[in-house]
């Protein structure tokens, strides 16, 4: 996913300066594939394992792939996972794109890829399931200008609609994009611009980070790091028309960088996640208004922490039992248990992430693992759910990858 370094680092979130491109524009097929045995690492898979067959054990019928976007660099990397035991097999780079994030089609083959071309380039890929290679079929601009490198932040399919959902950072807008019957992305149906700025240095303007339909349908809404807002858009499905007169939206302290939501399932809460403030607030949501109203404020660090606060990823059970949070100022994934009766929110268990600066991680479907992208220490680590006490194991498989900042599974 497209992000703003933490401030400690000193980089900027648009990536080069402005005027620069340091992507390249256009997508390619990497080379001829080859079979490759399952190895340990990915660094010491050659680009032509993108052929590799699914690892020996693996359940009949239950081999799944799975893509890591790695941050500023040009390659998407693969590997097969192994649902019933958590084993990852390197596949190496399996297509090439300045992958930030990444989302599958709902039923077909296929991979969206969020890059920071300017323009706010979204690309399609064709998935081959028997080798996990990658074959580009296509490249869509978002529109914006792109000045300081473009950079799309996040990218999400609604299923009820056949639109996928494009956050730009670098623009502050977020896109509805038509997707046909075959897959295809279709002219942009409309775009909604964010406005406004916040008291940090990275917060000079409107920066979406991510976007969210409500059970309902009816509304996006799209936590914006720059404004310190979570815009709240009328949607409407059938003309794929987001608006930008519509609910005043949630205000957030000055300074918190607003940066993911999740739906409970239940849909009478929402959880959100400031990447400055590195917390993690339950808010009540109104379907029929579309109005935000705060419930709780919990720290995702730890008690005393004096380092520069940044968190990261966000999800939720599929049973809404257990929030998960990344804490990149301290290395660490935090769980959080769900008062059934209110939705409010309790610290469980705070554990190291496996590596240095988790910036994204995914929930597997079946709930029973998580996969963390560790970019600094450019590793993938797997940690093992307990479904009962949603607790985290990690289970000490890791892969090398160059700087991932994202993780997206693809069921063959």
């Amino acid at each position: 996913m497209f992000d703003s370094r933490s401030a400690a680092t000193g980089n900027t979130p648009g990536g080069p300066a402005a005027g620069q491109d340091r992507r390249p524009s256009r997508r390619r097929l990497l080379g001829s594939v080859a079979a490759a045995a399952a190895v340990p690492l990915l660094g010491a898979v050659s680009t032509a394992a993108a052929a590799a067959p699914a690892p020996a054990g693996s359940r009949a019928g239950r081999r799944e792939l799975v893509y890591f976007n790695t941050w500023k660099g040009t390659e998407i990397y693969g590997a097969w996972f192994d649902p019933g035991t958590g084993a990852l097999t390197a596949l190496g780079p399996v297509g090439e794109a300045d992958a930030d994030w990444a989302v599958t089609h709902p039923s077909l083959p296929i991979l969206y890829v969020a890059t920071m071309a300017v323009g706010g380039v979204v690309a399609t890929f064709r998935i081959d399931p028997a080798t996990g290679a990658l074959t580009p079929t296509g490249e869509l601009s978002t529109g914006g200008t792109g000045l300081n490198g473009g950079g799309v932040s996040y990218i999400g399919i609604d299923q009820p609609s056949n639109t996928l959902l494009a956050t730009n950072f670098e623009d502050g807008f977020t896109a509805a994009v038509p997707i046909t019957p075959s897959g295809e992305l279709a002219a942009v149906a409309s775009r909604a611009q964010d406005t406004g700025s916040g008291p940090n240095p990275r917060q000079a303007g409107p920066h979406p980070h991510h976007a969210e339909v409500d059970p309902s349908g009816r509304f996006v809404l799209v936590p914006d790091f720059g404004a310190d807002r979570v815009f709240v858009r009328p949607f409407d499905r059938r003309t794929r028309v987001l608006s930008e007169d519509g609910p005043a939206g949630y205000a957030t302290a000055p300074g918190s960088g607003p940066r993911r939501v999740a739906f409970h399932p239940a849909g009478r809460t929402v959880y959100l996640l400031s990447e400055l403030s590195s917390d993690l607030q339950a808010l009540q949501w109104t379907p029929g208004t579309g109005e935000l109203t705060h419930r709780q404020t919990l720290a995702v660090g730890t008690p005393g922490f004096t380092g520069t606060a940044s968190a990261s990823d966000l999800a939720i059970s599929a049973d809404g039992r257990f929030v998960y949070a990344g804490n990149r100022a301290e290395n660490s994934l935090v769980v959080l248990a769900v008062d059934p009766r209110t939705d409010l929110l309790g610290v469980l268990q705070r554990i190291p992430c496996g590596g240095t600066t988790p910036w994204g991680f995914t929930l597997h479907p079946s709930g029973r693992w998580l996969l963390v992208a560790n970019e600094a220490s450019s590793s993938v680590n797997v940690f093992a759910v307990d479904p009962r006490s949603g607790q985290l194991t990690d289970t000490g498989t890791s892969l090398a990858v160059p700087n991932p900042d994202s993780v997206t599974f693809f069921c063959a």
